[in-house]
């Protein structure tokens, strides 16, 4: 029941019409990269299986939909009897994307393939908006641990727990959200609020009572009242009292709040000078990956990132425009190609049954570019092969010592799962290393170089050819 109610009067309308056994092809793209970057991450894979191996409706559902007064009894009946059967292709989690390629390929009855686009959409919309940010912010930080602290800001408690797990998947090392740490197996991590602090007599007193509780795991808040005269002063004196005697060395300090960079210099020399070089600082307060770019040049002493507002929401671009279209339909049992005209040229969708095929330089191991073609070609690179700019088609290169890799795996076949889905681990592992092999130019923040998704030459012509055949017959209606 979490779909848009026009996909459920479309089914409706299918299965009255004969429709309902009718194959059809849909693509998941994206038209645009959030914050206007080089690339994006494809991110909720696993929740989306889970969601199509449990789709099914309950007496509930089904007398909800009775009641609407819409929909014929036969069409209740088979939502009854809902058994999905599609076939699915999608790029493993963890994937850098680009615009206009297919990440996503479902093929299936209409009426069934039709009816999850709702879910598809929000589940990986969402994942891969805060997988791509993290990134960002993670890359930001130059190798510096990025915990994500953004449960409390996020969009409602799923945005926080699947927030959670695609941040970890952009590579950041630890959540402050516990139900997401367990269940994702994510490291959990935090430290302590203000008022902990402000519940005790003395700024002392709270540090005291916080260290004899986890002598191993002590990390102090040190900006309540004064990070320099008081918070790091108390905070060290605590570290003297109860740690060393028992042999424990303190974890960090954190500083949520005033000029961080100015206040961990000044907190790092008074740290260092007490003794305790090993104890990290720790940066809070609404950071993104500019303000970490920027603390990072001014040699702020930071050593860890805690990111949550900026991150769990992606702030500064909050919409990830994923799209489902139908791209082919069965006639005379052959698909036959479909294609969406616009009056925005960007949002012509690509026709027909497709593959996405990544080059990679076999001298540098690095991307080169992407290539989507229709389902049935060979294409071969063992002697070089041209591609061209689909939208300035005379800019064209030819590609030597490259080998191809196909990225969109089988996921369902026939309905029935067919993928062994990697561990969380595994899923942010992948990531950071493919995000390894982009050019640092396609990783700029700001005007990054354009990583190149290419069509065939078959695609491009069947494109152009059904453009202009419906243009003309959109001239004859006139």
């Amino acid at each position: 029941m979490l779909t848009d109610f026009y996909e459920i009067t479309m089914a409706n309308g299918y299965l009255a019409y004969g429709y309902e056994d009718k194959v059809a092809v849909f693509d998941m793209f994206f038209r645009k990269i959030p914050d206007n970057g080089g690339f994006a991450i494809f991110a909720g894979l696993e929740q989306l299986i889970h969601f199509l191996t449990n789709l099914k409706f309950s007496e509930e559902d089904l007398a909800y939909l009775r009641g609407l007064g819409l929909f014929s009894e036969e069409f209740l009946t088979y939502l009854k009897n809902f058994a999905f059967s599609c076939d699915i292709w999608s790029v493993p989690e963890g994937t850098p994307v680009f615009p206009n390629e297919p990440v996503v390929i479902v093929k299936g009855p209409i009426i069934q393939a039709q009816f999850i686009e709702t879910m598809l959409l929000t589940t990986v919309n969402h994942q891969s908006l805060v997988a791509t940010k993290a990134n960002r912010i993670v890359r930001a930080a130059q190798g510096m641990e990025v915990m994500e602290f953004g449960a409390r800001r996020a969009q409602g408690y799923d945005g926080a727990i699947y927030g959670s797990r695609a941040a970890y998947i952009g590579g950041c090392s630890s959540t402050s959200c516990v139900i997401s740490a367990h269940e994702y197996g994510i490291p959990v991590t935090g430290t302590m609020a203000h008022s902990w602090i402000q519940a005790f007599d003395s700024e002392y007193d709270a540090f005291k009572k916080y260290a004899e509780l986890y002598p191993n795991n002590c990390i102090l808040l040190v900006d309540t009242y004064n990070v320099v005269k008081s918070g790091v002063p108390n905070a060290i004196r605590v570290f003297n009292e109860v740690l060393l005697p028992q042999g424990k060395r303190p974890i960090a300090i954190r500083i949520d709040s005033g000029d961080i960079a100015y206040l961990s210099k000044k907190a790092r020399r008074q740290l260092d000078e007490a003794g305790f070089t090993d104890v990290k600082i720790i940066a809070s307060n609404s950071l993104d990956e500019y303000i970490i770019r920027d603390l990072l040049v001014q040699n702020a002493a930071v050593d860890i990132f805690a990111v949550g507002e900026n991150l769990i929401t992606s702030k500064s671009n909050p919409v990830f425009g994923g799209v489902y279209k139908l791209c082919a339909i069965e006639q005379d049992g052959e698909l036959v190609p479909r294609i969406k005209l616009s009056e925005t040229i960007e949002k012509v969708n690509l026709p027909h049954f497709k593959r996405l095929c990544r080059f990679f330089s076999k001298d540098t191991g690095r991307n080169v570019a992407d290539l989507v073609t229709l389902r049935d070609e060979t294409i071969h690179v063992e002697h070089g092969i041209t591609i061209f700019d689909p939208v300035a088609s005379w800019k064209k290169k030819f590609l030597t010592n490259v080998e191809m890799k196909e990225m969109l795996q089988p996921i369902f076949k026939e309905g029935k799962l067919v993928y062994n889905m990697p561990s969380i681990d595994e899923i942010r592992s992948y990531c950071l290393e493919q995000v390894g092999l982009l050019w640092d130019e396609v990783k700029r923040f700001e005007y990054p170089h354009k990583y190149y998704v290419d069509l065939s030459f078959k695609l491009w012509d069947l494109k152009n050819a059904m453009l202009a055949e419906m243009g003309a017959q959109s001239e004859e209606g006139q």
